[in-house]
């Protein structure tokens, strides 16, 4: 049984059965035999049912924000994902027909050469639970405007997600054999893909859960997405705006309790600014109110799982044992359970695992730097890849940081953004892939060539 424990009270909030594996196959079957007509339909009328699909999942917030806060922990104050997740759609259902369109090399009374984007056929999303709707819009809006068939695998924490996004996608008018809600055990999930079940795999998630993935893939040649881990690094440099910097890095570490994929986990100051920032850092940390996810007022809410805020608390407090200061005492709705006191750390080292391994929960260690060299050198002290965000007045200097930054993304003064136009990657164990963007949609096909001779 697939069991979804709430953070708010432990306890059991939805359940269900996973398909055996027979049941499994012959979902894929269905998909795999209704993608034909799918792809064959025009793209445009693709796109529409996908936005109106996009559409029927807005018109349920009402509904899904509480639901999200039953399930995942975040307070309702927020009012979803929704904004975030149309965005997304929206984006890719502008750029389909030119990300799409095809490469014409000669059209003449002797030849016609030309290369097109195909679909790869089924294509599996395994989505994760920290933002469950805004992760897997990301591969099922272009999988299907594409031509794919989709099957979702959400994750336990979040069984309802998947629910709702193919109840509002088939109302739209998207068929139920080419976009599929699934419940499936790892064994399972392993085995299709082992089984050549998928022309394409999409996942977000754990490190070794992508490890799982690829190996499952092995001899395949099953293409693969992965978007893993992070350790993600801020970098205040000594002419930033020090205000704007330790309201958007603190939010970044923070939001969310933290379980952001591209979330500030790392924050490097420069000297003559690190006591200003640590002060300013701590007050707004001060500042929050920890409870429940369904009080309005709440604005930090449980972690997911008691055992993820466990994680949390044993990194801090061997980094205080090591010689680590804490500097936010124990909020009074700290249980010691999924309800966790946000911390920041200072004295901190990268012999800590707090700032070596993923926390993905309301911790962040902030180191002074003596200049960019050194701030570049411990940024890239990491086996993580995704995002780094740099603070400074000077964009030129912000990209010579950047261009030896080892992620996927550098943001110059901004931070734990998703930007739809840009190419969503990392690097290291962070994973390979790219999602969103024109480079999003050439993942999810593949070139065919016509060599066509006429004469």
């Amino acid at each position: 049984m697939i069991r979804c424990i709430s953070p708010i009270d432990g306890s059991v909030y939805a359940e269900r059965t996973p398909l055996t594996a027979e049941a499994a196959h012959a979902q894929v079957a269905q998909a795999r035999a209704a993608q034909a007509d799918w792809a064959a339909r025009p793209l445009a009328e693709r796109i529409a049912l996908v936005r109106a699909g996009v559409a029927n999942v807005g018109a349920m917030n009402d509904e899904i924000v509480p639901e999200l806060a039953h399930q995942m922990g975040r307070p309702i104050r927020y009012g979803g994902e929704f904004g975030g997740f149309d965005e997304r759609a929206s984006y890719m259902a502008e750029i389909a027909e030119e990300a799409l369109a095809d490469i014409v090399i000669e059209d003449s009374d002797a030849f016609r050469r030309v290369i097109k984007r195909v679909p790869h056929g089924v294509v599996l999303v395994v989505a994760p639970w920290n933002y469950p709707y805004m992760t897997a819009i990301n591969t099922v809006a272009p999988a299907l405007i594409a031509g794919n068939a989709v099957v979702l695998k959400h994750a336990s924490q979040t069984p309802l997600v998947g629910e709702r996004m193919a109840q509002a996608f088939h109302a739209a008018g998207v068929p139920e054999d080419v976009f599929q809600n699934v419940f499936l055990d790892h064994q399972t999930t392993s085995e299709l893909i082992a089984a050549r079940s998928f022309g394409f795999v999409n996942f977000t998630g754990s490190v070794p859960g992508g490890q799982a993935m690829e190996r499952a893939a092995a001899g395949t040649f099953t293409g693969v997405g992965l978007e893993l881990g992070g350790k993600d690094p801020g970098y205040v440099c000594d002419d930033a705006d020090l205000d704007a910097a330790a309201e958007t890095l603190i939010d970044g570490a923070m939001f969310n309790s933290g379980q952001c994929c591209c979330g500030i986990e790392r924050i490097y100051v420069a000297e003559a600014l690190f006591e200003a920032f640590v002060e300013k850092a701590v007050a707004i940390v001060s500042g929050y109110k920890l409870g429940n996810p369904l009080d309005p007022e709440t604005t930090l809410g449980p972690m997911a799982h008691a055992r993820f805020a466990e994680t949390v608390r044993g990194q801090v407090a061997e980094a205080v044992a090591a010689g680590a200061t804490a500097h936010i005492p124990t909020f009074a709705e700290d249980d010691g359970g999924a309800y966790l006191t946000p911390q920041i750390l200072t004295g901190v080292t990268h012999g800590m695992r707090v700032m070596r391994e993923e926390s993905f929960g309301p911790v962040v260690g902030i180191m002074p730097v003596k200049n960019d060299a050194e701030a570049i050198a411990m940024m890239n002290d990491s086996d993580f890849g995704l995002t780094a965000s740099v603070w400074t007045q000077d964009a030129a200097r912000a990209e010579t940081i950047a261009d030896q930054i080892e992620t996927g993304t550098v943001f110059m003064n901004r931070a734990d953004y998703l930007d739809p136009g840009l190419c969503w990657t990392g690097c290291k164990d962070t994973g390979r892939g790219g999602g969103l963007s024109l480079i999003g949609y050439h993942n999810l096909t593949r070139p065919k060539s016509y060599h066509l001779k006429k004469a």
